[in-house]
């Protein structure tokens, strides 16, 4: 538990509910039901295990922010507790209400422990892979989809690394429970696309002969199966930029070939060498709860502008 104040609101809720969910607790020292509630959250929070972080704001101490929240919710009576999560407000009760029901907002908002062991094992991989250490991470990514099956980003991650280093059964096997997903065009998961897409160029590119294929398209530079056959081994050899300039070939000169093949294995790419963008910062005046996402400085690869580029060329 800990005391918000002006001076640390931004650090110990706004940033810190990017981390896991925070639970502002507004009361004031001659509150009655306040002094019922708080050993409540209190007792919640130690249960939870860490899942949530419990923040008390004392409404006559800090009164700029105690209002501000009261405003933005159309409340006026304490106790009043606000649920942040992702450096925002995102819902709230008001009174002392039961402990069952406490748990049942809890539940809405605070991850289950499974998701948040898992997001710290992608964050521990992350660290291990920026150092070199890739066998690891594997480890841990392989620990973080068993313990949250359900994490998209963990899945990725994991799949991403097995093809990486040649693993193509067991990358076959990860992905397995999320083929669905992947090719879900209603719900679309573009990093999951991404992944099933270079999964398919291992199997198209079997027995394939590139010196043949390069000889058909040296013969006849509109041969778009020969190009996208070459395209594919390139992928699945780990030759992304290569895979590319095929694919950009066929993009250039038809654009709707089959289905606009070349464009989506293209931009499924660019998708496999993006990272993804860091988490927004929160932006916060002295005095004030002026809750906004500023956008993280994310520092481009010139290497993947250069290839945005020469597809936005192609297709304009």
């Amino acid at each position: 538990m800990i005391d918000i104040t002006l001076q640390n609101f931004e650090a110990e809720l706004i940033l810190a509910s990017q981390e896991r969910p925070v639970l502002l607790d507004i009361w004031a020292p001659w509150c009655g039901p306040c002094r019922t509630l708080g050993p409540i959250l209190e007792k919640l929070e130690a249960e939870y295990g860490g899942r949530f972080t419990l923040a008390k704001l004392n409404s006559d101490e800090v009164p700029e922010i105690a209002t501000q929240l009261s405003q933005m919710f159309n409340v006026r009576s304490i106790p009043f507790c606000v649920m942040f999560a992702g450096g925002q407000p995102v819902d709230g009760f008001l009174g002392a209400i039961p402990e069952s029901q406490i748990r049942e907002f809890l539940d809405k908002h605070v991850p289950p422990g499974e998701a948040l062991e898992a997001a710290a094992d992608v964050e521990d991989a992350e660290a291990l892979m920026a150092q070199g250490d890739e066998d690891a991470a594997l480890t841990k990514l392989a620990h973080a989809v068993h313990t949250d099956p359900a994490n998209d980003t963990a899945r990725f991650d994991y799949v991403k690394a097995l093809l990486e280093r040649g693993h193509l059964s067991e990358a076959r096997e990860a992905f397995a429970p999320v083929a669905a997903k992947a090719a879900d065009t209603l719900v679309p998961s573009p990093r999951l696309a991404a992944l099933a897409t270079w999964l398919a160029a291992f199997d198209a590119s079997a027995g394939a002969d590139p010196a043949a294929l390069q000889a058909a398209i040296a013969a006849n530079k509109r041969d778009f199966d020969a190009r996208l056959a070459l395209a594919q081994t390139h992928l699945a050899g780990q030759r992304f930029t290569e895979a590319m300039d095929e694919l950009l070939e066929i993009i250039m000169r038809d654009k709707a070939w089959k289905d606009q093949v070349a464009r989506k294995t293209y931009v499924a790419i660019l998708e496999l060498l993006t990272k993804p963008a860091p988490k927004p910062a929160a932006e916060a005046k002295s005095g004030t709860l002026e809750i906004a996402g500023k956008a993280a400085v994310v520092h481009s690869d010139p290497l993947i502008d250069s290839y945005r580029r020469k597809l936005s060329m192609a297709l304009f």
